[in-house]
Formats: structure tokens, C-alpha cells, sequence
């Protein structure tokens, strides 16, 4: 129960991190629903992402994702139990996922 009431232990701190938290929860459940939506036709987003020009930018997505966590995990510490190594190796994990899967998405799309 407390994982619900820790937003307000140090309440005017820790509101960047909830609607942050909040903000990237509903920009995951409009990516699923984009994506869930897409199978009964081709929209104009679909058509955006899997067209010939997508599967570039889902390629320089890849590269991006892979330099910015290459290097981004080598800076944080990674002793101790409240590191935030493991945090950001699990949304390096979700994210490089979904740029995985949208690259594979563009090329079999073509």
C-alpha cells in the first residue's frame, strides 16, 4: 500500500516524478492503442512509419537508442541498492524493444 502513498511523502518533490510517471503511462497506452487500431487499415500514421522512409528513422532511432544508453549506462554508478542503474537498464530494455520491433514493423511492412 505504501507504493500508492509515496507521491506524498515529500509531496512538492516528488510531483515532477508523478506527473512525469503519469505522462509516460498515458504515451504508452496511446502507442498500444495506435498500434491496436492500425490492424483494420492502413492510416496515415501507419503509412508514415512503414513506408520507405521508415524504416530509416526506425534505423536511426535504433543507433540513437544504442548510443545514448551505451554511454548513459556507463555514467551512472552501479554499486548499492537505490543506484539507478537498474532503473534505466529496464527502460533501456522497453524502449529498445519498441524501437526494435517498429524497425522490423517498417521493413516486413515494405
Amino acid at each position: 500500500m505504501t507504493i500508492f502513498t509515496l507521491w506524498f511523502e515529500n509531496f512538492p518533490n516528488n510531483l515532477p516524478a508523478l506527473i512525469v510517471s503519469v505522462g509516460v503511462a498515458v504515451a504508452f497506452v496511446y502507442i498500444f492503442f495506435k498500434a491496436a487500431s492500425s490492424a483494420d487499415g492502413r492510416s496515415k500514421w501507419v503509412k508514415r512509419m512503414t513506408g520507405p522512409n521508415g524504416k530509416w528513422f526506425w534505423g536511426l532511432m535504433f543507433v540513437l537508442w544504442a548510443v545514448v544508453f551505451g554511454i548513459g549506462l556507463q555514467l551512472v554508478p552501479h554499486t548499492g541498492a537505490n543506484s539507478p542503474y537498474g532503473g534505466l537498464g529496464l527502460i533501456a530494455l522497453f524502449t529498445g524493444f519498441f524501437i526494435s520491433m517498429g524497425f522490423l514493423w517498417s521493413v516486413i511492412g515494405e
